[in-house]
């Protein structure tokens, strides 16, 4: 896929780098030329523009890209104007990153297609892997189902997936189990490295240190947990 990128800052430098190492085509903006320059060959391109002027930003290959993301975050106008400007150049994909619920409500009134706020979304998503003891990490699919790792309680240690019966009695899906296996580093030492063991059978065996990977209602993990 074909990204704009607008706003080279921490957030939008990452998400550049990451999506040219994913294998996509890149184009970040940024009117500071330093920043620019400094990411010129870790993205697949960068330009120094003013994406506040419509007209420099025409000049951008706006047909061919398949969504346009402005991350700017800390300059409130820039962001609002370079929004504006993409939506009345009718790009395909419109996405714009707002830091306040002022910022959210300015950019759904000039009619983004999607907004994020990575800043929140990353506490929420930390306060929920804080909130119950043995949880990991979250990831929230919609408001009511998760994907959780957790690590699993000592009681279900020994047991088999048909035997805790996690699917009827919590309503939850085991997706995977991370376990940790032997292996060695670049410099051939020793080392312990995660790694999923695939889909899970009913007559798998759930070990000590084992990270699970759930899927179902929070409330319902929680029950699971305890």
């Amino acid at each position: 896929m074909k990204f704009i990128i607008v706003g080279l800052g921490y957030f939008g430098s990452s998400l550049s780098i990451r999506l040219t190492e994913m294998g996509h085509e890149v184009i970040s903006v940024d009117n500071d030329i330093a920043k620019v320059n400094q990411y010129k060959d870790r993205i697949t391109h960068t330009v120094c523009l003013d994406a506040k002027d419509q007209q420099a930003l025409s000049t951008l290959p706006i047909n061919d890209t398949d969504v346009v993301l402005v991350g700017i975050g800390e300059d409130f106008g820039a962001s609002v104007m370079a929004v504006a400007n993409f939506k009345q150049l009718r790009v395909k994909r419109l996405i714009g990153r707002a830091i306040s619920p002022l910022h959210q409500t300015v950019l759904e009134a000039i009619g983004v297609d999607k907004i994020i706020r990575p800043e929140m979304e990353s506490a929420e998503r930390l306060a929920k892997s804080l909130d119950v003891k043995g949880i990991l990490d979250s990831l929230e699919l919609t408001e009511d189902y998760n994907i959780i790792q957790a690590t699993v309680p000592t009681h279900y240690v020994g047991k088999t997936i048909q035997e805790t019966n996690f699917r009827q009695k919590y309503n939850i899906n085991v997706l995977t189990i991370i376990r940790l296996k032997d292996d060695t580093n670049l410099f051939g030492r020793p080392q312990r490295k995660p790694v999923a063991i695939g889909v899970v059978t009913p007559d798998t065996v759930f070990e000590a240190g084992d990270t699970l990977v759930l899927f179902g209602r929070m409330e319902d993990i929680k029950k699971l947990l305890q």
